[in-house]
C-alpha cells in the first residue's frame, strides 16, 4: 500500500488570530498574578467603600458626612503625590507595591477593630479613610509603572484593556458584595474582615511577581527631580493634550454627582433605580473594555479618543434630557463605554510614550489629574445644578464636553494625528 503522507496543519484564519492576540497577554505568568491581586484590592476597596458610607451615615445622618468620605481620601493624593511619583521611580517597584497591599490589610484590619469596638464617633473611621488615601497616593502610580514591566510592548495595549476591565469588574462586583454582606451580617466587621482577608491575597500574588527590573539612573533629591513629571508632561504635547482632555471632558461632563435628583424627580424611581442609573455606566465601561482587550486598536487612536470623548458629550446631553428610565439607562451605558476608550488610549500613551525611569512621577501626576476630574467635576456638577436646575447643567456639561474636544483637536495637532499606540515614541 502507497504509504500515506501527514498533511500540514491548515494556517488560522484570520478571526483566529485576532482572537489568539486577544488573548495572548494572559500567557504572561507576572500579567496574570498582577490581575489577580489588583482584583482582589479593588474588590476589597469597593467592598469597603459601601460598608464605610452605611456606617458613617447611620452614626451621624449627615449627607455631608459622606461628602467628607471622598475628600479624607483625596487630599492626602495631593500633599504626596510629587514624593509618591519620585518612590515609584527610585525603589524597586513590587516591592512598592507590597508595601502598599500591605497597607490596604492594615486598613480594612483598623476598620474592623473601630467597628467591633462598636464606637459611635466617626473621628476614628476619618483617621483610617485619610491612611487609606495615603496608601492610594503610592498605590495608584506603581500599580500604573509596574505593568509594562510585566508584558513585552506590542501587547501593551490589549494588558491596558485587560487592566481595565479586571478594574471595572471588581467596581461592579464589590458594591454589591459589600451591600449585601452588611445587611446580611448586619453591621460592617465581617464585611471588613472579608476586605482584611481578600487583600491579604492580593499581597500573596504580588510577592510571586517577578518584574523586569531595568536599570534607572540614581537621580539626587532636589526640586527638579521631583517636579520632572510637571516637566516631563508639559513638554510632550502628545501626553499633556490626551491627560488634559480627559480632564476638561470628565469635569465638565460628569453627571453621576446628580443620579440620585434625577432617580427621584425626573425619572420618578425608587432606590432600585438609582442603582441600575449607578451601575449602567460600569457596565459600558466593562463592555468597552472587553471588546478592545480582544480587538486592540490599531490605526487612528488619537482620532479615535477624539471622537470618542465627542461622543462622551453627545451622550451626556442624551442623558440630561431624558424622562425616560430605559432611554436613561442606554445612554449612561454609552457614556461608560466611550469614556472608557479615552482611558485606555490615555493610559497606553502615557504609559509607551515615557521612558521607564519617569513613569513613576508621571503617572502620579496623571493620578491627580484623574482625581481632579473625579472629585472636582462632582462639586462642578452640584454647584451649577444649584445656580441653573438639574437638566440644564447637565446639557450644558455635556456642550462643554463637545467645545472642549474641537478645541483639543485643532490645539494638539499631535493628539489628533497620533496612529498606532505602540509605536508612539519620545519626539
Amino acid at each position: 500500500m502507497p504509504q500515506q503522507t501527514s498533511l500540514p496543519p491548515a494556517p488560522p484564519t484570520s478571526r483566529e488570530q485576532k482572537k489568539s492576540a486577544g488573548f495572548a497577554v494572559f500567557s504572561f505568568r507576572n500579567f496574570r498574578l498582577f490581575q489577580i491581586a489588583r482584583f482582589c484590592v479593588v474588590l476589597a476597596l469597593e467592598m469597603q467603600s459601601v460598608a464605610v458610607g452605611w456606617q458613617i451615615y447611620e452614626i451621624t445622618k449627615r449627607p455631608l458626612d459622606l461628602g467628607l468620605v471622598g475628600l479624607a481620601q483625596f487630599l492626602p493624593g495631593i500633599l504626596l503625590f510629587l514624593v509618591s511619583g519620585h518612590v515609584v521611580d527610585r525603589f524597586n517597584r513590587r516591592i512598592v507595591l507590597v508595601m502598599c497591599y500591605c497597607g490596604h490589610v492594615l486598613c480594612s484590619t483598623l476598620l474592623l477593630l473601630v467597628a467591633v469596638r462598636g464606637q459611635r464617633s466617626v473621628a476614628p473611621i476619618y483617621c483610617v479613610l485619610v491612611l487609606i488615601g495615603v496608601v492610594r497616593s503610592f498605590n495608584g502610580p506603581v500599580s500604573r509603572a509596574i505593568l509594562p514591566q510585566l508584558v513585552p510592548e506590542n501587547h501593551f495595549p490589549s494588558a491596558v484593556a485587560w487592566a481595565s476591565s479586571v478594574f471595572q469588574a471588581g467596581t461592579i462586583l464589590g458594591p454589591a458584595v459589600g451591600g449585601v454582606a452588611y445587611a446580611a451580617f448586619q453591621g460592617p466587621a465581617f464585611v471588613y474582615g472579608a476586605a482584611a482577608v481578600v487583600s491579604t491575597i492580593g499581597v500573596l500574588a504580588t510577592l510571586r511577581l517577578k518584574s523586569e527590573v531595568k536599570a534607572r539612573p540614581r537621580e539626587p533629591i532636589n526640586l527638579s527631580t521631583v517636579l520632572a513629571g510637571f516637566h516631563y508632561i508639559w513638554r510632550e504635547k502628545l501626553i499633556l493634550g490626551s491627560i488634559s482632555l480627559d480632564l476638561f471632558a470628565v469635569l465638565l461632563g460628569g453627571a453621576v454627582a446628580l443620579l440620585p435628583v434625577y432617580a427621584r424627580e425626573i425619572l420618578m424611581t425608587g432606590p432600585w433605580g438609582l442603582g441600575l442609573l449607578r451601575s449602567a455606566p460600569a457596565v459600558g465601561a466593562a463592555s468597552m473594555a472587553l471588546f478592545l482587550a480582544y480587538r486592540p486598536m490599531r490605526r487612528k487612536a488619537g482620532q479615535t479618543m477624539l471622537w470618542c470623548v465627542a461622543a462622551f458629550g453627545v451622550f451626556t446631553v442624551v442623558f440630561g434630557i431624558s424622562h425616560n428610565l430605559v432611554m436613561s439607562l442606554l445612554a449612561l451605558v454609552m457614556v461608560g463605554a466611550t469614556d472608557m476608550v479615552s482611558v485606555i488610549v490615555r493610559g497606553t500613551l502615557i504609559q509607551v510614550a515615557t521612558p521607564d525611569e519617569m513613569r513613576g512621577r508621571v503617572n502620579a501626576v496623571d493620578m491627580i489629574f484623574i482625581g481632579a476630574s473625579n472629585e472636582f467635576g462632582q462639586f462642578e456638577s452640584g454647584l451649577t445644578a444649584h445656580w441653573f436646575g438639574t437638566v440644564p447643567a447637565v446639557v450644558l456639561g455635556g456642550m462643554g464636553t463637545l467645545i472642549v474636544t474641537a478645541l483639543w483637536a485643532w490645539r494638539f495637532p499631535e493628539l489628533r494625528n497620533a496612529d498606532n499606540l505602540t509605536d508612539i515614541r519620545r519626539q
